[in-house]
């Protein structure tokens, strides 16, 4: 959560759940078997049954909209949006509460759940999809239960808990100098105070670092290309034409000043790299299956025959712990029902009828997502909302365009979203010899969890925090960017700053042909084309956090460079605690916070 609300940049943490997993359910089996009780092993199906439990809650603080869509319902973004823009209409906002936030969790997650599972057997035997964030969960915990794995184990939970402790510590440690605004170490002008304030700092926080050490070098070398571009040239420059490019009275926070080009020119490269990669992926999806075809029927040999014993052990169990066709399509049609009922009663600007046919198109939307995640690890889910997102803005009209668009992409992406994560976690099931239909309920009880645990977390950092501040720590990017895109489908191309479009269409440009070099040239100069989607995040946010992330990414480097056998295992544990430890210090200091304790020092660096 506090990375959705800060930077709303997450990394995948599927590895970092299971080895948690692990390293709690094996010293609670420990503990209780030196306490004399009779405990039995601890098995990789156990480990695999947790791990799925805890993605799909955390899935839901991610993916349910707490910093994009469902923020960007709140009177706060409808005013940076700017309360005279064209199509951000009067009264076009809800505030944020625990009931109705929960409410339409429950209505829109749980549909994803039973939107392709009659299409199990289909995408993880019969296509044979790889789905490598599931399969490197499932040989992570494979590689965890065999007899050598003891040793590594141990090791991996000392450094866990080692790395744990001095990030809670720490955030102990820099709460005592952020006795006011801009304070602490989090403020640091470590480049000079000029690079301060043009976000150019190492803000020491542990959790970007840890995020850091889990990204891929291109992601953390993506992230500071684009702060050096924006904080360092761009926003420079185009606040030196106040007063020719836009009036010098209006405030910098204005869509009509210098925020509307950081907003605006975000979203062209967000929009830039989704379709290309939307289309990609969809051709890919078309020729594979076109080609599986072919080969299908070319086929005059059984299957079987060219499928080792212990694959044929894993299809039989996977098959064996079959879902009855009729429960999944039971289930989906009753909690489409309930969602179309209920959804509209929430927000009356997006009609029942819109509903109707985003749960007639969901299944199908779902199945091309989920089978392009399969081939490439790449959830497209945010772009199939991003489509809604458009659509239905356009469709309801200016007085209930922003709304409607909205909730109808929390919708579409929420299913989509839903249904793929859990296609990953059937290829875990089928590796690590987990039946499905446990998968299936813990896959359940997470998101019933999440649609509870999610909302309560968010109201803590709330209340507790300046949640969508632009110059605060929490900064919410992502709600301004969803309104505003809701805004542009609403109003069109009016709604930009003067300018802004030229910009606008540069960078959507900028953002295909940097993917088109990136898949048409050899590996060794592709793989070092920056990511337009990364790039686009500190474009709004700043460039501290991409020094953070680059911080850990350098310490990846030197890791491998020194002992890359203990790096290779020991990274996922001390990255995990980084960042847990860090997000554990949140739960005290939002209730030192709630009950008005204000730190004793303000450690603060100011020109003379």
């Amino acid at each position: 959560m506090k990375l959705n609300l800060t930077t709303g940049l997450v990394p995948n943490l599927n590895v970092s759940a299971a080895l948690l997993a692990y390293v709690l359910l094996k010293g609670w089996t420990e503990l209780v078997h030196k306490a004399g009780f009779i405990a039995t092993p601890f098995t990789r199906q156990e480990n695999t049954v947790v791990q799925t439990c805890a993605v799909a809650c955390y899935s839901i603080a991610v993916g349910g909209g707490f910093g994009s869509y469902l923020l960007g319902l709140n009177k706060r973004t409808y005013e940076q949006a700017g309360v005279d823009t064209e199509g951000n209409v009067s009264g076009s906002y809800k505030e944020p509460g625990i009931g109705w936030m929960t409410g339409f969790l429950f209505v829109s997650s749980f549909v994803g759940l039973l939107a392709l599972v009659p299409l199990r057997k289909i995408m993880i035997i019969d296509y044979k999809l790889s789905y490598p964030s599931g399969t490197a969960t499932a040989v992570l915990i494979n590689g965890f239960h065999t007899p050598k794995s003891d040793k590594m184990a141990k090791k991996q939970v000392h450094g866990f808990m080692k790395y744990f402790s001095i990030s809670f510590l720490w955030g102990f440690f820099q709460w005592f100098y952020t006795g006011g605004a801009q304070c602490g170490f989090s403020q640091f002008p470590t480049f000079g105070l000029k690079a301060w304030q043009n976000s150019f700092y190492f803000d020491f926080s542990m959790t970007y670092v840890g995020a850091g050490m889990i990204c891929s070098h291109i992601v953390n070398l993506s992230l500071l290309l684009g702060a050096v571009l924006s904080w360092g040239v761009m926003w420079p420059l185009i606040g030196d034409l106040k007063g020719k490019w836009f009036p010098s009275s209006l405030p910098e926070s204005s869509m009509k000043s210098l925020n509307g080009y950081k907003v605006f020119i975000s979203i062209a490269l967000l929009l830039g790299d989704g379709l290309y990669n939307f289309v990609k992926i969809l051709l890919f999806t078309a020729k594979s299956m076109v080609n599986r075809m072919k080969d299908k029927s070319r086929d005059t040999y059984p299957e079987t025959q060219n499928r080792s014993i212990d694959e044929l052990q894993r299809n039989e169990l996977f098959m064996r712990e079959r879902i009855p066709i009729w429960i999944a399509l039971l289930g989906y049609s009753l909690f489409a029902v309930v969602s179309i009922i209920i959804v509209p009663i929430m927000f009356p600007e997006l009609k029942w009828y819109y509903v109707v046919v985003a749960y007639i198109l969901a299944p199908s939307l779902s199945f091309c997502n989920a089978y392009g995640a399969g081939l490439t690890d790449m959830n497209m889910a945010y772009n199939y909302g991003k489509v809604a997102l458009f659509v239905l803005s356009a469709l309801a009209g200016k007085d209930s365009g922003v709304v409607a668009g909205l909730v109808g992409c929390g919708l579409i992406k929420s299913i989509v979203s839903i249904s793929s994560d859990l296609m990953h976690d059937f290829k875990t099931s089928h590796l690590t010899l987990t039946s499905p239909r446990s998968m299936l309920l813990s896959q359940a009880i997470g998101t019933a969890i999440g649609c509870v645990v999610a909302p309560l977390t968010f109201f803590l950092f709330y209340k507790a925090f300046d949640i969508g501040n632009p110059e605060g720590e929490y900064k919410a990017p992502y709600a301004l960017i969803y309104r505003n895109m809701a805004i542009l489908g609403v109003e069109g191309f009016s709604a930009l700053p003067r300018h802004c479009l030229q910009l606008c269409y540069a960078f959507f440009g900028f953002a295909i042909i940097a993917n088109l070099i990136r898949d048409l040239s050899p590996k060794k100069i592709g793989q070092w084309i920056p990511l337009p989607m990364a790039m686009a995040v500190p474009f709004l946010v700043g460039a501290y956090f991409a020094i953070d992330m680059c911080v850990g990414s350098l310490v990846v480097f030197l890791w491998h460079k020194l002992n890359s056998a203990e790096a290779s295992f020991m990274i996922p544990a001390v990255a995990s605690g980084l960042i847990c430890g860090d997000g554990m210090w949140i739960l005290p200091s939002s209730i030192l916070a709630l009950a008005k304790l204000k730190p004793p020092i303000c450690m603060a660096f100011k020109p003379r």
